[in-house]
């Protein structure tokens, strides 16, 4: 059976009016909130959107590398924050206004795409942000389908004759036609494609298909790692992996501790709150450093802490060890 209307309106275009207009706007929000309401492309100011997308390097599936590159070269990175906010912009605007409906709605579903790949794992009390990419993708398939309506610049262009005569091909991207192309089998098949991409990333971001359901935005998480022990420093690599995005894990205390698990060593509250800068040397635009009452470590940060050991000699087996001011601890050896 052929989806095929040789009429001027488009039906389906008209049943998801509403799916367009909402979905437009969600991208077109994005250059409205970080540019009128307040600008939120500025490096080094609070709220600059670089951050953001450094908190998604974590636990991103399969384009890691691509955020990692970015967030470690600023400048690449504000002008790739600038392109994807014009991006947004113009796909959603052109999608509220119902302009060339079909091929907007491939850019809306490869942008659905980059946020459940890059941040599908997020979402302090929900599943947030797989929710918005695995939705973006389905509504823009939708629209794929359906096209625009009476209520569109694409219909108005299609009864002036300007689509109907130079458009007439390439998957009718004037929105008013619908392709002969959509049959049944395309349909299932991309339906199928979709819905098993959902439950995947359901699975692997937090375990929401079968097993033990999990949140990684819940609880902070720090990797220790690189411990080095030269001239009365020690030097080691701190990564935090997870925990909520909007504000960050707070140390307290750092301890090097011998093979008995005594204390050694002590670096407490007051003095990492003023820790000198020379001391972190960061990795990434989202960066670690001294709080007013604690060490600050963003989601997604990555830097080097250097310790002053003042003549102790650290042996074999002796141990880092990390306190959150939640009271979560994490411990690593040092093997020298």
């Amino acid at each position: 059976m052929r989806l095929h209307n040789t009429g001027s309106a488009n039906s389906a275009g008209l049943f998801t009016l509403s799916l367009r207009w909402v979905i437009g706007w969600t991208y077109f929000s994005a250059f409205w909130r970080r540019l009128v309401l307040e600008n939120k492309l500025i490096p080094d100011e609070a709220g600059y959107i670089g951050e953001k997308f450094n908190h998604f390097l974590p636990n991103a599936l399969g384009i890691k590398p691509v955020i990692e590159y970015l967030v470690s070269n600023p400048d690449l990175l504000q002008i790739s924050m600038i392109s994807f906010t014009i991006i947004e912009a113009v796909l959603g605007l052109f999608l509220i206004l119902g302009l060339y409906t079909r091929l907007v709605s491939i850019g809306i579903i490869m942008l659905a795409t980059g946020i459940l790949l890059g941040s599908g794992w997020l979402g302090t009390t929900c599943l947030d942000e797989w929710q918005i990419g695995v939705l973006g993708i389905a509504g823009g398939f939708t629209l794929f389908l359906s096209g625009s309506d009476d209520f569109s610049v694409d219909n108005y262009l299609y009864h002036k004759g300007i689509f109907k005569t130079k458009m007439d091909n390439l998957c009718r991207l004037d929105s008013i036609i619908m392709p002969r192309i959509y049959n049944r089998t395309f349909i299932l098949i991309s339906s199928i494609a979709i819905f098993s991409i959902t439950l995947f990333t359901n699975q692997y971001f937090h375990g929401g298909v079968f097993g033990k359901l999990h949140n990684k935005s819940v609880k902070p998480k720090i990797e220790i790692s690189n411990i080095r022990y030269h001239d009365d420093e020690v030097v080691f690599q701190l990564f935090r992996t997870e925990g909520a995005d909007v504000y960050g894990s707070f140390l307290i205390k750092i301890e090097i501790l011998d093979q008995y698990g005594n204390t050694v060593k002590i670096i407490d509250q007051k003095e990492l709150s003023n820790l000198p800068e020379n001391k972190i040397r960061n990795y990434y635009i989202a960066k670690i450093k001294s709080g007013k009452h604690s060490l600050v470590l963003p989601l997604g940060a990555k830097a080097d802490l250097s310790i002053d050991t003042h003549g102790l000699v650290i042996e074999d087996n002796y141990s880092i060890k990390l306190t959150d001011i939640s009271g979560i601890e994490w411990q690593e050896k040092i093997n020298i």
